[in-house]
């Protein structure tokens, strides 16, 4: 039999806990006391750690027909394809998500499950959630219907990612960077991928499945990620640290686009078709002039994803780009630590005896503060400007 958990890399004891929470839920169910079941979760850790794959797994183990997470009964089977009638999954398409949105969800959450076992609200990037979203939410929480199951994923329990009130009233699951060997294995043994390649791309992507995956399989992908990794290189003065930013900032857009062009074509398709369009006759025509204010709403609410979608491509290239100075750093203190970009070594090594250990750091520290300003709203541009900037001066 399969397993639900089967793509949880690295996170044995966060499955154990999973398991034994899934086994009490249906103890629930049949009339027991299920003393690991509760109510509402959070899942917490790094990018590419398996938050909402860890979610996702679980939901499926309480809707499971056997309560262990086979992986092959109907429950297993409609929750992992996003398909089950009482499992609902909110992956926010824009910044945040709203309070009207939330209001929606908990109401729905409310009601009785319709065939499966518990009712189950899968929140992903719940750090989105606006301050009115999170007290609509902490309503529910405080008062839960009986069968319903709230799962949050934020990267950490800090007040800024989610409000302590919410967080006292939920389990907290930590998960943890997996490591790159763990994610090698994977790759080679579950995709197929050459030992060497995967090696290489589990480093790479620094404990991130779905982006080793990506750097093993995508040549773009990789083409992308040298660009970015050129730019230490390229900054020789002021206009090249301009140059650089843009350059950056472009690619990001450009992989955001490439990610949500599909999805926003097929969205448009689907409604004109779904108000008439190709239609003939007075009555087809006039439903299409009536239907510009949908049109106008899933614009909206595309440009938003695009926005996300850039935000999260950029970030990417952020973190690879301190994937960089981290191995200079290492390198100048001679730590006993394996490069996380090995194709950039010599150049690491190279840097290393050119700069000093606290510049280095200096530098390090521009990129994470660029982060933390794009993720206060601050202009991507400005941002990654003034990092730049930083990054040349040392």
């Amino acid at each position: 039999m399969s397993d639900v958990f089967a793509d949880l890399v690295g996170q044995d004891e966060a499955v154990e806990t999973l398991r034994r929470a899934a086994e009490a839920g249906a103890a629930v169910l049949g009339g027991g006391s299920g003393g690991g079941m509760t109510h509402a979760w959070i899942f917490t850790g790094p990018p590419g750690s398996g938050r909402s794959v860890a979610a996702r797994a679980f939901a499926a183990a309480l809707q499971c027909r056997y309560g262990t997470g086979c992986g092959e009964c109907p429950g297993c089977h409609t929750t992992l394809t996003g398909t089950h009638a009482d499992v609902r999954f909110v992956v926010p398409e824009g910044l945040s998500i709203g309070v009207s949105e939330m209001r929606a969800l908990v109401l729905r959450a409310a009601s009785a499950p319709s065939g499966g076992r518990w009712q189950v609200l899968v929140i992903e990037d719940a750090d989105r959630l606006t301050e009115a979203a999170g007290n609509a939410l902490l309503k529910a929480i405080e008062e839960p219907p009986p069968r319903t199951v709230f799962l949050l994923c934020t990267p950490s329990t800090h007040p800024d990612d989610i409000s302590v009130t919410i967080r006292s009233r939920c389990r907290v699951v930590p998960l943890r960077q997996p490591p790159a060997s763990a994610v090698a294995t994977v790759l080679a043994a579950r995709d197929g991928i050459a030992e060497d390649v995967a090696h290489w791309a589990a480093a790479a992507a620094q404990g991130h499945v779905g982006r080793a995956k990506r750097l093993a399989r995508d040549p773009e992908a990789r083409k992308r990620r040298e660009a970015v990794l050129a730019v230490p290189r390229r900054l020789t003065g002021v206009g090249a640290c301009f140059d650089a930013a843009s350059a950056l900032i472009e690619a990001a857009e450009a992989e955001a686009e490439a990610a949500v062009a599909e999805t926003d074509a097929a969205e448009r398709s689907a409604l004109e078709t779904a108000l008439g369009a190709g239609g003939t006759g007075r009555g087809a025509a006039g439903a299409i002039r009536g239907a510009a204010g949908q049109l106008k709403d899933l614009e909206r609410r595309q440009k938003s994803r695009a926005t996300r979608a850039q935000r999260d491509a950029l970030d990417r290239a952020l973190v690879d780009l301190a994937g960089f100075y981290r191995d200079v750093l290492t390198v100048k203190l001679g730590a006993p630590v394996s490069p996380v970009h090995t194709d950039t070594a010599p150049l690491a090594s190279a840097a290393a005896e050119r700069w000093t250990a606290e510049s280095t750091l200096r530098r390090l520290e521009a990129i994470l503060a660029c982060r933390d300003a794009i993720e206060a709203n601050v202009k991507p541009r400005i941002a990654v400007e003034a990092m730049m900037l930083s990054l040349w001066r040392g």
